[in-house]
C-alpha cells in the first residue's frame, strides 16, 4: 500500500490496531512535509519567486502547456520548471529545449511529488531572478491536491478528451484549483461529448468561483487569458510579500485515503536528476 500518501488507510481498516498506527504514521508523514513546505515556500517569497503547481490526470497536456507558456513569456518573465515523472526524463528535457531552466524528479512508484523531492530539486535550480516557478506534478487525479509543496496556487487541467464530469468525479482535486484550465479545445469540433459549460457547472457545484479558462496551445486559443491570468497572479503575489503576506494554496487532506484497494507504492523521495542548465 502507499506508506506516502495513506492510501492504505480505508473504512475496512481505520478500526484495526494496525489501522491506528497508520493513521498515526499517516500524522507524521503529513507534519514532516508541512513542516518542509514551509520551509520551501520561505525559500521561494525570499525570491519573489511565484510557485504554481500544476495538476490533471495523465495525458492532460501540462507539458505542452508549459512549453507555449515559456515561449510567449520570455522576453518578459523568466521561467523555471521542476517536473514530476514516474520513471522518465523527457518533459524536463522538452522545456530545456525551450531554454528555460529544468529539473526531473523520478519518483519511482510514489503518484505525487511531496515537498521533500521539491527540495531536493530545488538545490539544482538557481532561483534568483525567476519570476514564475512551474511544478508539474505527477498525472494523478487524487494525491498531488493534498500535499503542500511550498507552493502558492494549484492549477488543475482537465482535457476535452477526458468529459466533462471529472470534477464531479474527482471533488479533491477540483476543490484544490486556484484555476481550472480546460485544454486541448481544439479537439472540441471533433468530439460531441464534451460540454464547456457543463464542465464548469460541475466545477461551481464543489462551491468553487475560481477561473475556468478554456485553452489550445496547439492552435494558441484562449492562451492570452492563461497568460494574462499569470500576470496577474504574480503581481498580486508580490503585492502581497510587499505587504509582509504570502500565499497558501488550497490543500485538501481528504484525498490521502482515497486510493483503492490495489495501490502498491511506496514512499521514497524520489530521484533528482541535476541537468538544469540551460539550452
Amino acid at each position: 500500500m502507499c506508506d506516502t500518501c495513506g492510501c492504505n488507510i480505508t473504512p475496512g481498516n481505520k478500526d484495526t490496531e494496525s489501522g491506528k498506527a497508520a493513521v498515526e504514521v499517516l500524522h507524521s508523514l503529513l507534519h514532516e512535509n508541512d513542516h518542509q513546505a514551509a520551509h520551501n515556500r520561505q525559500h521561494f517569497d525570499q525570491h519573489r519567486t511565484l510557485a504554481i503547481n500544476l495538476m490533471s490526470s495523465p495525458g492532460s497536456g501540462k507539458t505542452t502547456l508549459l512549453e507555449h507558456t515559456i515561449d510567449k513569456l520570455r522576453d518578459e518573465l523568466n521561467i523555471a520548471v521542476i517536473e514530476g515523472d514516474l520513471e522518465t526524463e523527457n518533459d524536463a528535457n522538452r522545456i530545456r529545449g525551450k531554454g528555460a531552466p529544468a529539473v526531473q524528479i523520478t519518483t519511482g512508484s510514489a503518484c505525487h511529488l511531496d515537498a521533500h523531492m521539491v527540495h531536493d530539486g530545488l538545490h539544482q535550480l538557481q532561483l534568483d531572478g525567476v519570476d514564475i516557478l512551474f511544478i508539474e506534478n505527477v498525472g494523478n487525479l487524487v494525491c498531488p491536491a493534498s500535499f503542500d509543496l511550498g507552493h502558492h496556487k494549484n492549477v488543475t487541467l482537465l482535457s476535452s478528451t477526458e468529459g466533462d464530469d471529472k470534477p464531479s468525479k474527482y471533488p479533491v482535486m477540483f476543490r484544490a484549483a486556484d484555476l481550472m484550465l480546460i485544454t486541448k479545445a481544439d479537439l472540441l469540433e471533433v468530439l460531441d461529448d464534451f460540454d464547456t459549460d457543463k464542465a464548469t457547472e460541475n466545477f461551481r457545484q464543489l462551491a468553487k468561483q475560481d477561473p475556468v479558462l478554456t485553452v489550445s496551445s496547439k492552435k494558441d486559443s484562449g492562451m492570452d487569458g492563461w497568460i494574462n491570468w499569470l500576470k496577474s497572479s504574480l503581481a498580486d503575489y508580490r503585492e502581497n510579500l510587499a505587504a509582509g503576506k504570502t500565499q497558501q494554496p488550497a490543500i485538501q487532506p481528504d484525498g490521502v485515503a482515497m486510493h483503492s484497494h490495489d495501490h502498491t507504492h511506496h514512499h521514497h523521495h524520489g530521484h533528482v536528476h541535476t541537468h538544469s542548465h540551460e539550452s
